[in-house]
């Protein structure tokens, strides 16, 4: 499972990323809408990276996921 850190700025944004890929980072108005949008992203880099012969991280555990 990969690794999602949330963090609220003093803006009141949100701030997801999956320190596993870097450049995997965006902001939400809610944490929710953080978590959604940082997922959306997760998948379509390892997408691409599969896509292009790169290496993925290695989630750790038997099934892949976000958490």
């Amino acid at each position: 499972m990969l690794q999602i850190e949330l963090d609220q700025e003093e803006d009141g944004r949100w701030i997801a990323e999956i320190p596993a890929l870097p450049g995997v980072m965006v902001y939400g108005a809610s944490l929710q809408e953080a978590r959604s949008k940082v997922e959306a992203l997760t998948l379509r880099t390892l997408a691409d990276r599969l896509e292009h012969g790169e290496d993925v991280p290695e989630s750790g555990g038997s099934r892949a996921g976000l958490g």
